[in-house]
């Protein structure tokens, strides 16, 4: 996809296909962020009677779904580089989290309850494609708004300067 990408934009008329990129990059993270949210805030109750650790499962499930909610906005206000790192490291640590979780018993880590739960459910579903989806959008993202933005930057800036 990236290298894609990198095709079309060396062909001419770059910096329109790029924003036109990048809003799309924006909403699919956003879009994939919000569904995680919807779900760890619709599941966090029942998370309560997780037992271990000194964090609460519906304690824990609620603190990812407000991440995921201020993330996706976020990313939807400003579209730099370390908006998407972070947009990527929220929506793959929940992947790795819900992959981890369902196929290993790693029991209670520190603070963290014994989130072990090797039912598979359509939220479930839900919840993992719209954190793949994000995850993989951000990396996109992060990539395209690479040097390319910086060295702009860097140019305005020099233009700007009085000396």
């Amino acid at each position: 996809m990236v290298k894609f990408i990198s095709q079309q934009l060396s062909q001419g008329g770059g910096r329109a296909r790029v924003r036109g990129m990048g809003l799309f990059l924006r909403l699919l993270v956003a879009a994939g962020l919000a569904a995680d949210a919807i779900v760890h805030w619709r599941f966090a109750p029942d998370m309560a009677y997780v037992q271990g650790g000194s964090i609460d499962g519906d304690t824990l499930f609620r603190i990812q779904a407000a991440v995921a909610a201020v993330t996706a906005v976020v990313i939807l206000t400003y579209a730099r580089r370390w908006s998407y790192a972070l947009a990527f490291v929220v929506a793959a640590s929940a992947v790795g989290a819900l992959l981890l979780y369902y196929y290993v018993d790693v029991g209670a880590i520190g603070p963290l309850p014994d989130m072990h739960e090797p039912v598979w459910y359509s939220d479930k579903t839900i919840s993992l494609v719209g954190e793949g989806i994000a995850t993989l959008a951000a990396l996109a993202g992060f990539v395209l708004t690479g040097p390319a933005d910086r060295g702009a930057r860097s140019r305005a800036r020099e233009h700007a300067s009085p000396f």
